[in-house]
């Protein structure tokens, strides 16, 4: 459970922290694995959006699993109202006042989570609902959605200006057009 070598979380990496808590989501509560592949696949994540060997075990993956089932709940939120309410929800159980850290020879750097030893699930709900505030608060509309593929479902974060998107990827965007020209077309 040690987190003293987990990366961190800082105001200038919003969208970088949004984008690990929608990879997070979706094998912790969206995709279907193995509890082996779920750990195998929640650890190559973490390392691959920074955080340094992170040493998880199985009552580590249920924590994440459910603070991810209630960070989910902000990017299925149907409209401004709804997200902020869900965000400042998990601002209010998870997150405490920001505080500088500098452990195992990083930098300084901001956490918003209780210790430097808090739980994975803890430091993931902090970081990621206060990652989400800044993003709704810069863009003044939902910081992301759900994939409308009825076969994918994955959480998305927006970064577009326009009216938002509804799709996680083109692929799924794709992938939808063509079964929609084909059941106009039979």
């Amino acid at each position: 459970m040690s987190r003293s070598n987990r990366g961190n979380w800082q105001l200038g990496s919003a969208a970088h922290a949004a984008q690990r808590a929608a990879a997070l989501i979706a094998v912790l509560v969206v995709e279907t694995h193995d509890e082996g592949s779920t750990l195998a696949l929640t650890r190559d994540l973490l390392q691959e959006f920074g955080e340094s060997n992170p040493d998880l075990t199985a009552r580590d993956i249920a924590d994440l699993r459910r603070s991810a089932q209630e960070v989910l709940v902000v990017f299925a939120a149907s409209d401004m109202a709804s997200t902020v309410a869900h965000i400042n929800a998990l601002l209010a159980r998870y997150a405490v006042a920001p505080r500088l850290t500098a452990h195992d020879h990083t930098p300084w750097h901001l956490h918003v989570d209780p210790s430097d030893d808090a739980p994975w699930g803890t430091w993931f709900a902090a970081s990621s609902a206060m990652a989400l505030a800044i993003l709704a608060s810069e863009k003044q509309r939902p910081p992301g959605g759900l994939c409308a593929s009825a076969s994918c479902g994955r959480p998305f974060v927006d970064f577009g200006k326009g009216g938002g998107r509804r799709y996680c990827s083109p692929r799924c965007a794709t992938r939808e057009r063509v079964a929609s020209h084909r059941r106009k077309s039979d």
